[in-house]
């Protein structure tokens, strides 16, 4: 099989490159270890940076989450028992949306689907070959069969656990990580949200979340131990810990029900540098990983493409020069985005052997924020996105 890019992860990332590379007449295919229905059945982030939501619209997969979208037009941050809003259109004249990843995996299937797209599903044994020469080519295993794809270009979205980075010699790579000491319990519930925006808590106990995917179904988390397991919290247990977690005005108005999704996510920043080696192009998970603390992971992966469709496309339409500027350029944001992820994790979160100043320390930062004009439209401006 011959194609000018294969794209070796069917998830957002590398559905929504392969819609952009379409549109620009651009041949690709997608090579995906797991199931169409294991790949929809994710559940995972949802708030969207402005940037992402225009990118989408260019790809025209962007008319569902234009009509069933949630437009947030800022954040609810708590701590001591109180609550305040920043306000992201006063600051910085933007605003977020809310629309699951689920439902953007759905959006780039029915477009790829609509095309006859080539996304081929259950593969394994994935090696990727001769990526330093003109032609590497890529091998993977179907239905006991060995199969072999020839192309101009490998885009590498298969996540951390994927061949994609695997295959940058060790001499080349370098990996930066810090591996934070809890996770997030989160809670899936068919309950109308309890903040009619995504609310941000700190508190002694730990930090909690209350975030959305649409008017009746809500995503919350609380701060947990690494060493948890989901099988100690009953629902009434987590709500009860939620409830604390939170300003008593919310927490008392706040309707709960049964889970339908129950999970717990060890947070971490992890990147890879670079994103390119020879003909390899690393994009979204492959290359790094944020804690959820701000919405950046989906939104990065989402800037990345937008990197890698720019230098591609160029490439065949005569300019080769923006491929060797591509890594530069998505590291750049994915730095800043670690920076400000990184930020709110430590001003939000309990931390093993704490002490009591740290806490109020933590309080004091908090209260700054809801005090400062400038510390509020620095928050904004991280959280609705740095420009492309």
């Amino acid at each position: 099989m011959r194609t000018q890019v294969c794209i070796i992860g069917g998830g957002p990332s590398g559905l929504l490159l392969s819609e952009l590379l379409y549109r620009h007449g651009i041949d690709s295919v997608v090579l995906e270890r797991q199931s169409r229905t294991h790949v929809l059945g994710r559940i995972r982030a949802g708030v969207l940076e402005f940037g992402t939501v225009e990118l989408l619209r260019r790809a025209g997969v962007g008319a569902r989450m234009d009509r069933q979208g949630i437009i947030h037009d800022g954040i609810v941050v708590a701590a001591e028992g109180r609550a305040f809003r920043v306000d992201f259109r006063q600051h910085v004249g933007k605003q977020v949306m809310v629309y699951g990843q689920t439902e953007i995996t759905q959006d780039l299937y029915d477009a790829a689907d609509a095309r006859d797209g080539r996304i081929i599903h259950g593969v394994d044994a994935v090696t990727l070959n001769d990526l330093e020469t003109d032609a590497p080519w890529v091998s993977y295993g179907l239905d006991g069969t060995t199969e072999r794809i020839d192309c101009d270009f490998v885009a590498g979205c298969d996540g951390f656990h994927g061949v994609s980075r695997r295959s940058i010699p060790a001499r080349v790579l370098r990996e930066y990580e810090k591996v934070y000491p809890f996770g997030w319990l989160g809670v899936l519930s068919e309950t109308p949200p309890a903040s009619d925006e995504v609310l941000y808590a700190n508190h002694p106990d730990g930090f909690a979340l209350c975030s959305m995917r649409n008017t009746a179904l809500s995503r919350y988390y609380i701060q947990t131990s690494l060493d948890d397991h989901v099988d100690n919290w009953s629902d009434q247990a987590f709500w009860d810990t939620l409830r604390r977690r939170l300003p008593a005005h919310i927490a008392d108005t706040m309707i709960t029900g049964p889970s339908i999704e129950k999970s717990i996510a060890p947070l971490r920043s992890y990147v890879a540098e670079p994103m390119r080696w020879g003909r390899l192009f690393l994009a979204g998970d492959a290359a790094h990983i944020v804690p959820p603390t701000g919405a950046k992971g989906l939104n990065l992966a989402a800037s990345d493409i937008h990197y890698l469709f720019s230098a591609i496309s160029a490439y065949y339409d005569g300019d080769p020069d923006l491929l060797d500027t591509y890594s530069d350029r998505a590291l750049a944001r994915v730095w800043n985005a670690i920076r400000f992820s990184w930020w709110f994790t430590e001003r939000m979160h309990r931390f093993p052997g704490q002490t009591g100043i740290e806490q109020r320390l933590q309080e004091a930062e908090i209260a700054y924020l809801e005090q400062s004009e400038f510390a509020q439209k620095s928050l904004a401006e991280n959280y609705v996105g740095m420009p492309y």
